[in-house]
């Protein structure tokens, strides 16, 4: 995975895409495995990054041709190690 936070975008069997995405959580609890979230897009001047409403975790920097479309998902896992709590969500595109 790219310190960005995309993980990649599959193929499923009905020809719909999923995005699945990680995003930096900065305490524990906010969220959990299973809970449908809604993303705000943000713009910078090269770059789009995406938070978690209302501000629960925020994505990396994704470039322009990177924007994704897709607003509403399902969190498919919290992880904590050393470097604090990210949470991953997955995205029908």
């Amino acid at each position: 995975m790219r310190d960005g936070g995309l993980q990649g975008i599959d193929r499923r069997g009905r020809g719909e895409a999923v995005r699945e995405m990680e995003f930096k959580m900065e305490r524990p609890g906010l969220l959990k495995e299973g809970d449908k979230v809604t993303v705000t897009e943000g713009v910078l001047p090269s770059n789009y990054y995406y938070t978690i409403d209302p501000s629960l975790a925020m994505s990396g920097n994704f470039p322009f041709r990177e924007r994704m479309l897709e607003r509403e998902g399902v969190v498919t896992e919290v992880i904590e190690n050393a470097r604090g709590f990210y949470v991953r969500a997955r995205f029908g595109e």
